[in-house]
């Protein structure tokens, strides 16, 4: 009776975890403006594609520390009118990032919610918060100095991330700590990100939100 009881858990438990299995979270948008030309494709859950090609190569490199370890698939196509000014590329970006990750998600049910993490650089330390939760907003703490960084104003990098959040439908905090260069800062506030991305889409048992309301905004 014991391996009759035993087998029986163990087949039960095997129909949990299957009827439970993440579904697949993959999402492709493209968005053409008269400024920005941008294809996006993500794959949460797996990590093995990751090509990234804009007209601003500082941004593909953050965008590619953010996949990386994010551990999560990025394929990025994005050119724009960087002679103009870069802030339409480094803006748009970030909202379609933020709208086809929305889209791979399939919603905030089931999913971790909120990660935080703190990266350090060299002498560089960034605190990095995130809850995808229907609440766009932007807390950011960062003071650049004045120069460029990768030939871009580094304080662009704010239109990008206010961009992912209103993409994504998330609420954001950066927050410098430490300091001792501004590409360090960025890295680090992107590698931070990463970490407390992952954090947060990490799939949770069943199916519901994990809110005391029971729901949150997708709109």
């Amino acid at each position: 009776m014991k391996n009759v009881v035993t087998n029986s858990t163990q087949s039960e438990e095997a129909k949990l975890v299957a009827s439970s299995a993440v579904a697949s979270r993959k999402a492709a948008i493209t968005r053409n403006t008269k400024e920005t030309s941008i294809s996006i494709s993500v794959d949460l859950d797996d990590p093995s594609v990751v090509s990234i090609k804009t007209s601003l190569p500082f941004l593909s490199h953050m965008l590619e520390a953010f996949a990386v370890h994010g551990r999560f698939g990025l394929v990025i196509e994005a050119t724009g009118d960087v002679e103009v000014d870069p802030h339409h590329l480094i803006e748009d970006t970030g909202i379609v990032l933020g709208e086809t990750i929305f889209k791979a998600l399939g919603g905030f049910k089931g999913i971790q919610r909120a990660g935080c993490f703190t990266f350090p650089m060299d002498g560089s330390l960034v605190l990095v918060a995130i809850d995808i939760c229907g609440r766009r907003n932007l807390a950011w703490k960062v003071q650049f100095g004045n120069f460029e960084v990768g030939h871009m104003d580094p304080n662009l990098f704010r239109e990008f991330y206010k961009g992912f959040v209103d993409g994504l439908r998330a609420t954001l905090h950066i927050n410098m700590i430490e300091s001792d260069n501004d590409h360090h800062v960025i890295e680090a506030s992107f590698k931070g990100l990463a970490r407390a991305f992952r954090e947060a889409i990490t799939p949770l048992p069943g199916v519901q939100y994990l809110s005391t309301k029971g729901m949150l905004d997708e709109n």
